[in-house]
């Protein structure tokens, strides 16, 4: 029987996702490389307690109402709606705020509410917690942090002469990455600021859902080079198409 993984439509795709669990969502920086269509679905469907992991959060309403301004400005895509909606308890990222105290952020006022618990780890940290996941490696040491309040709470190690912090891997219930291309087997194409993060991702959760501009056949003529696939097909659960034409991030 053939492989074919796309889902209809993003609701369907995200509408199994429990209270409580954790999602990890790909991206760099603003709604660069983020699944927006994903999100959006999981907005829209509810489930509230969960813990979201990413990079960066909470500064689209800087990086897009800064360039364009007025009732045809992008509307704000990011993790903060799911604190703004009550629907998110924790957030473990890099970068929770933006830059400027004007907004403030809906994931610092959740913080400074007592609504939501919001744990910083350094970026290099955070992806390689996302990668050992994804690899089966239980836990690491890195200097990353070592006499910061990073350091607060964990077990530390001299190697060579230098301090090193213990680390443990970040899995999730579910990851949700943009890529630029899928075949139907699962395989990712990245481009751009998707591939940050998306690849360890996809490995690193229960179960992995994309958000696509293109499907394509594996074995037609527009199929992904193999030198081209940035994430298997073995671990991408699911596949949703963005519509024709649907330019914003």
């Amino acid at each position: 029987m053939p492989i074919n993984k796309v889902i209809d439509s993003f609701a369907e795709a995200v509408a199994d996702i429990p209270d409580g669990a954790s999602i990890m969502i790909g991206g760099f920086g603003g709604a660069g490389g983020q699944p927006t269509r994903l999100m959006l679905a999981l907005r829209d469907q509810g489930a509230k307690n969960l813990t979201i992991i990413g990079n960066v959060a909470g500064i689209s309403a800087t990086t897009y109402y800064g360039w364009r301004e007025g009732p045809d400005a992008p509307i704000p895509v990011d993790q903060g709606m799911f604190f703004a909606s009550g629907q998110a308890s924790k957030i473990i990222c890099s970068f929770p705020v933006p830059g400027t105290t004007n907004p403030l952020s809906e994931i610092e006022k959740a913080w400074r509410e007592g609504r939501a618990e919001v744990d910083i780890v350094p970026q290099g940290t955070l992806i390689e917690r996302i990668r050992t996941a994804g690899a089966g490696i239980p836990a690491f040491y890195t200097p990353t942090g070592v006499g910061t309040p990073v350091a607060e709470g964990k077990e530390t190690r001299e190697f060579n002469g230098r301090t090193y912090l213990l680390e443990h891997a970040l899995p999730s219930d579910y990851a949700f990455v943009r890529a630029q291309k899928a075949d139907t087997h699962g395989n990712l194409q990245y481009v751009g600021t998707s591939r940050a993060f998306g690849p360890a991702m996809a490995t690193a959760a229960k179960i992995t859902i994309a958000e696509v501009d293109h499907v394509v056949d594996p074995a037609g003529p527009d199929g992904i080079c193999a030198e081209r696939v940035g994430t298997l097909g073995g671990y991408v659960n699911r596949i949703v198409q963005r519509e024709p034409g649907d330019t914003y991030p």
